[in-house]
């Protein structure tokens, strides 16, 4: 279909458009945005020394790990967590988060809670479990952990407004319990919104951010001082372990299963699938929690949706502005070539600094737009070959037909050459006896002997910026400013200097030719400037680039004018047309008035010059 050019260039892009709506609705969007995610923390977080510093409220790890089980037996007895936690108690901590599901506690365990304000007991949302039975409402904390779709924990529900006293989530419960404050959660609710997630924010591309969720800088496991519950129950931990710190007990064996899958899992090497135990996490996230109020701004920030969209968009337009402004296709993938590299770095960096921009709908918008554009360009360029070749298939150099590349979008419409005028100058050349030398020659011999006259024409004409418009039998006709003119005067200038290069070298030819018993090959030139009407001619099953008007015929009739009057091997007559287009004639060449001369089919006389070069 012959579509105009203005839609076969927006019906590419329009194309990558509708691609790319739909890749937004595409579950991989999310998958990949989270993988380079991944990658990012978990190199963000190799420099990290394992501990955590300069926290308000510093924190300690009582993990019950397999040697306690195997020595105490699962599930623990409650009078064993009794004793602990009153160990702990003694020892001066500041606030005890209990990891452990005791909805059906005994009384001793019953009696501590309401003993010890300090002591907070854990529930269950999603699965329904309460908290110790008679546990205050505000020693009672969620412990719910919020998991990615592919059940990886990345991000931390820190605060459910408009909630009973008892909901809050343990890392918020524990620090208003250390801190004796009661505000905390109106703190976080006058945090600005953009801190907290939303649907779209980061790489994420319809999460379920309900409540005051902001994303988890989760650190390498091994941050925070760890006791075992034997050592504890043995009296052996130094009070300083303990004493002003929020202590978490919890279980840290990998046979209970309270593990959980973080960015850092599928980075790890090891014989076991790397997973972090529930309790880690809650002291991450309690540390999360006092840095987030200490600076108001969280650890990783993510930008929102519409920012998101206006960075895709700002890189569908610079995919056009990739395909469609530089000169060649070569440069175009050059540039997107470092336009990728270059976003994936800065994204890649932004993240590893705590900035997560999705990456697949930027990345996605770039190269989707860039390369329909630059395909566009590479089917369409394979057209114009076609019809370049098909079009113009007279002789040009690499230059001019670079030239014609770089301007068909000007010169080919529907699939031909336009006609236009355009001032040029023709240089039409005759072998002079062929028929007598036809007679001395087998046709092989004649054949060769032609050729080798030729190729020096053809060679002078096309070094020079001109093209061989067609072969006339035992000569040519070449045009110097069709298709594409470097002006008037150069054109003419480089014409003259074809046709001397060709009396020079048809000289050296003949000495060969004599020396090889052979006919010496005598050529004659005419050499016209003007307008022409140029353009493709002919039906669609054989075009050819025409070249008409009475400049050629000019050049023609000085080429065969007055035959007998031919000195030496080349004659080059030139019109005085030409000769006041050129600035002056190189040193070398003599030029000789034939005065004015009336041509066949013309009405005004021309003006004839021979010109003759005096190198040996």
């Amino acid at each position: 279909m012959n579509w105009p050019r203005p839609i076969r260039q927006v019906v590419p892009y329009a194309l990558a458009i509708g691609l790319l709506v739909g890749l937004q609705h595409s579950p991989l969007v999310e998958t990949a945005n989270l993988l380079v995610y991944d990658l990012a923390i978990n190199l963000r977080n190799r420099a990290n020394d394992g501990q955590a510093k300069d926290l308000n409220w510093p924190i300690t790890v009582v993990g019950i790990n397999e040697a306690d089980i195997k020595l105490y037996g699962w599930p623990l007895d409650d009078t064993l967590l009794c004793r602990a936690l009153k160990q702990l108690d003694a020892l001066g901590a500041s606030v005890i988060g209990l990891d452990l599901y005791r909805d059906q506690a005994k009384p001793c365990l019953q009696d501590e809670i309401q003993r010890n304000p300090r002591l907070i007991s854990i529930r269950n949302e999603v699965d329904g479990i309460t908290a110790i039975p008679g546990a205050p409402a505000r020693q009672q904390a969620f412990n719910d952990l919020v998991m990615d779709a592919d059940r990886v924990v990345r991000r931390d529900l820190i605060h459910v407004g408009g909630q009973e006293e008892a909901l809050r989530s343990l890392p918020l419960r524990l620090l208003e319990t250390a801190s004796q404050t009661r505000d905390l959660d109106r703190q976080l609710e006058q945090l600005n919104e953009h801190h907290w997630l939303k649907e779209q924010s980061g790489g994420y591309q319809g999460v379920d951010a309900a409540g005051y969720q902001a994303m988890l800088p989760v650190y390498p496991p091994g941050r925070y001082p760890s006791l075992d519950l034997t050592t504890l129950l043995n009296g052996e931990v130094p009070r300083e372990k303990i004493n002003g710190r929020v202590v978490l007990v919890g279980s840290v064996a990998p046979s209970l299963r309270d593990l959980f899958e973080i960015p850092h899992s599928r980075f790890v090497s090891s014989s076991e699938f790397f997973a972090v135990p529930g309790v880690e996490l809650h002291a991450q996230r309690l540390e999360a929690l006092q840095r987030l109020l200490q600076s108001r701004t969280p650890e990783i920030v993510t930008i929102q949706g519409w920012q998101r969209s206006l960075l895709v968009l700002a890189m569908v337009l610079l995919g056009v502005l990739i395909a469609e402004r530089p000169a060649r296709i070569r440069r175009s993938l050059m540039l997107l070539t470092a336009a990728v590299i270059l976003l994936i770095g800065t994204v890649f960096g932004l993240t590893l600094s705590g900035i997560w921009i999705g990456l697949t709908m930027p990345l996605s918008g770039l190269v989707l737009i860039s390369g329909s554009g630059i395909l566009r360009r590479g089917v369409q360029s394979q057209r114009h070959q076609q019809d370049m070749r098909r079009l113009l298939g007279q002789t040009s150099s690499p230059a001019v037909a670079q030239q014609l590349w770089d301007q068909r979008e000007d010169l080919i419409k529907d699939g031909r050459f336009t006609g236009r005028e355009q001032q040029v100058t023709v240089l039409f050349s005759d072998t002079c006896s062929f028929t007598s030398v036809s007679e001395q020659l087998t046709p092989s011999e004649l054949m060769q002997w032609l050729n080798r006259g030729m190729c020096i024409g053809v060679d002078a004409v096309t070094s020079r910026g001109g093209i061989v418009n067609k072969f006339t039998g035992d000569g040519m006709l070449a045009v110097f400013g069709a298709p594409v003119s470097k002006g008037p005067t150069m054109d003419a200038c480089h014409a003259v200097t074809a046709a001397l290069a060709i009396q020079e070298q048809i000289s050296k030819l003949n000495e060969d030719l004599a020396k090889e018993g052979q006919p010496a090959l005598r050529m004659r030139i005419g050499i016209h400037s003007g307008p022409v009407l140029t353009g493709s001619l002919g039906s669609s099953n054989r075009l050819e680039y025409a070249v008409i008007g009475d400049t050629v015929n000019c050049a023609s009739r000085l080429e065969g004018l007055e035959k007998d009057r031919h000195e030496g091997m080349v004659r080059i007559l030139v019109s005085g047309e030409t000769q006041c287009l050129l600035e002056a004639l190189p040193a070398h060449v003599t030029s000789t008035s034939w005065g004015t001369v009336l041509i066949k089919g013309r009405l005004e006389p021309l003006d004839v010059i021979e010109l003759r070069s005096t190198e040996p």
